[in-house]
């Protein structure tokens, strides 16, 4: 299952890419997130690796990001896979002369129910993924200049 989704930020596309790319700011703005392990190479910069659990209700789920490309502020390329669904990830930063268009392009590919989830249960993901960018977008647009 592929979809596309963007959202709009009211700041320059440097201070966007900056707040996204430090993980310092992840539990801000994805609140689920209840741990962050690097496990391989450095954090951000390709092929390496990091391991994130989250809180879903009550119990966890644990997924591992692999960064498969960065050519920021122009965009970066990420894989996520957890049991049953693997999740390729495209963030592409658009420049919108001092304001930031995110778009994110996502790619699913499920295994057993996962794979049914994704063919029965498409606008989920979708709507998902635009709460979490919203999410993002709140804490960008939220932050003062000098709190970067």
């Amino acid at each position: 299952m592929k979809y596309s989704v963007h959202v709009d930020i009211k700041r320059p596309r440097d201070e966007v890419v900056e707040l996204f790319d430090n993980p310092d700011h992840l539990p801000t703005w994805q609140p689920d997130l209840i741990e962050l392990e690097p496990i391989a190479g450095i954090p951000g910069q390709p092929d390496s690796q990091v391991r994130l659990v989250y809180r879903m209700g009550k119990r966890e789920m644990e997924m591992i990001e692999t960064v498969l490309e960065r050519h920021l502020p122009e965009r970066i390329a990420m894989r996520f896979e957890t049991s049953g669904m693997s999740n390729q990830m495209v963030n592409r930063f658009e420049d919108l002369g001092g304001s930031t268009r995110w778009h994110a392009d996502n790619e699913f590919i499920g295994t057993g129910w996962m794979k049914l989830m994704t063919w029965f249960l498409p606008g989920a993901f979708r709507k998902e993924s635009l709460k979490t960018m919203r999410r993002f977008k709140k804490f960008v647009e939220s932050r003062s200049p000098d709190e970067r």
